[in-house]
């Protein structure tokens, strides 16, 4: 059921309008006792997530008990974070999800219905988990809040990988990102319904049905004063996921009449800090760049390659290197075989020999940008050159050549119009 739909691509939402949305939609779920909010962590600060979740609060009181941040594989948030992203909500609501221990599986995704719905890509069973608190905490109400924005992994964010990703397990985490990644990012990006949506689509339908979830979600892009909401989406079913995702495909999706040369990427050091997020930099942009062309990420903030001390520590033992190459890692190497989200990204994080990828990072040296694959190139020198605060999102020319620049690689896709079909 959808209880508030409303979007377009041109369209504003206004905070007491936004206010109003969800304050009816709630007022249509009627009287609930106990409710738990799961919404983004810092690394979707812009996704006005954090605006949604105050007015959850402002509504339900003490009747919201507990905040569950979907942190996936991420770091838990500082409590900073939460102050800034979640004003006036208590620290205390907040809960760390640990995606390696503090799971129930509900039940397990057939490998043959994999087989199908991946066109023989894999053919593994996925078993899914959710937070232990989802099932034993009590609640007669889960709020899933959250962006609607094109993906790598699942082809449009949000929805249910909210819950079996975000608040998931590592099984599921592993072997849907593995699927998503041997199918084809190029055939998933973009798109509400690929394989791995359908195998969550799987276990929406058959193990939480009965879980309280209602979904509410956003669509974001740029506009002349800034980010703005163009959609607000809330009910409890994929239609109404799948109309935040066709206002996100027109919305989201920069369709390129013509390839790019040279690419430059800003990532903002407050949302940016591994390579693991930073790479979105390369896989949203790769249906765009030309054969032998070039992309330079500008990286303040990057520290390390992984959001978690073991999987920083596999890329940096194998690299970014061709899928191929990652396939037979895979084969050969259990660490691997046990970390199928690691080879996902390997394979996220690779040119495929396409193009070349520079980055340009504030906290890591040469040696180890360059000991994963990456050409390095100083921050503060390209900084000068490539300005971020001179530079318009778009085409640019510098220094008498064109460069296509990108503010945050987080709000969007590009594509070159034939590649994409």
């Amino acid at each position: 059921m959808i209880y508030f739909k409303k979007g377009s691509h041109d369209y504003s939402f206004r905070p007491e309008e936004i206010k109003a949305a969800v304050f009816a939609a709630l007022d249509k779920l009627g009287t609930r006792k106990k409710v738990l909010a799961i919404p983004p962590d810092f690394t979707r600060f812009h996704s006005r997530a954090g605006e949604l979740t105050q007015y959850v609060y402002e509504y339900y009181g003490d009747k919201l008990t507990d905040i569950l941040p979907a942190l996936g594989t991420h770091f838990p948030m500082t409590e900073e974070e939460i102050k800034k992203m979640y004003r006036g909500i208590p620290v205390s609501l907040f809960k760390v999800h640990n995606w390696r221990e503090d799971v129930v599986t509900v039940g397990t995704v057939p490998g043959e219905f994999v087989k199908q719905v991946s066109e023989g890509a894999v053919d593994y069973p996925v078993p899914v988990q959710v937070n232990r608190m989802l099932l034993e905490g009590g609640y007669d109400l889960i709020l899933s809040i959250g962006q609607v924005v094109p993906h790598e992994v699942i082809g449009m964010a949000n929805y249910n990988k909210n819950i079996f990703v975000g608040v998931g397990g590592a099984e599921c985490i592993n072997k849907s990102h593995f699927i998503g990644a041997t199918y084809g990012m190029e055939r998933i990006m973009g798109r509400a319904l690929g394989p791995v949506r359908q195998v969550l689509n799987y276990a929406s339908e058959n193990f939480t049905k009965d879980l309280p979830i209602v979904y509410l979600q956003t669509v974001i892009s740029e506009g002349k004063d800034g980010l703005q909401m163009r959609g607000l989406y809330i009910g409890d079913d994929f239609e109404c996921f799948e109309k935040a995702a066709e206002l996100s495909l027109e919305t989201n999706f920069r369709m390129m009449d013509r390839e790019m040369k040279k690419v430059v990427v800003y990532l903002n050091p407050e949302e940016f800090r591994s390579t693991w997020l930073g790479n979105k930099s390369i896989y949203r942009t790769r249906m765009a760049i030309v054969d032998n062309g070039e992309l330079i990420a500008l990286a303040p903030g990057l520290h390390q390659f992984g959001e978690d001390p073991t999987i920083d520590q596999l890329i940096r033992k194998y690299g970014y290197v061709h899928t191929p190459q990652v396939l037979n890692l895979v084969k050969e190497n259990e660490d691997l075989q046990n970390s199928l989200g690691v080879a996902a990204h390997l394979i996220h994080g690779a040119s495929e020999g396409r193009f070349s990828i520079t980055y340009c990072p504030g906290h890591l040296t040469r040696q180890e940008i360059e000991s994963v694959g990456f050409q390095y190139a100083d921050l503060n020198e390209m900084m000068k050159k490539y300005d971020p605060a001179v530079l318009k999102d778009g085409w640019n020319e510098v220094e008498g050549e064109e460069i296509y620049y990108i503010s945050n690689p987080a709000l969007g896709l590009w594509a070159y119009r034939e590649r994409f079909k």
